[in-house]
């Protein structure tokens, strides 16, 4: 299973920003995939997460209420929205993928990731 992970890049605050992360290689169908998120001398976090056969989705605490976490079976990508972007926001974003299980929330549980795409986002 290989993952591609895109679109971040040097935001303003308060616009919206769109990653995605092309998935190749293993059941899609069966896939429970996340993102996490780095920020610079801070450890990797939790942001959300999405199970692709049951839609179920999951979020951390620290973005809840601006972020969206979807996919695109026929694609095989896996999608964050990001809205109304704050400079705490800025940061490595990894996408992670497992085949089968629970919507987790803990990176361990994740078998294979992304190479992450950086956001930065100024005031």
């Amino acid at each position: 299973v290989q993952l591609q992970a895109s679109g971040g890049g040097l935001v303003q605050a308060g616009t919206s920003l769109t990653l995605s992360c092309a998935t190749s290689g293993g059941p899609a169908n069966n896939f429970v995939t996340g993102w996490f998120r780095q920020a610079p001398g801070k450890e990797r976090e939790f942001i959300a997460a999405i199970r692709w056969r049951s839609s179920v989705e999951r979020y951390g605490d620290s973005m809840k209420g601006r972020i969206a976490v979807s996919r695109d079976s026929a694609k095989k990508t896996l999608y964050l929205k990001i809205n109304n972007l704050e400079p705490e926001d800025t940061g490595v974003y990894y996408c992670a993928a497992r085949t089968g299980g629970f919507v987790y929330t803990t990176s361990s549980e994740y078998n294979y990731w992304g190479q992450g795409t950086e956001v930065t986002v100024s005031s």
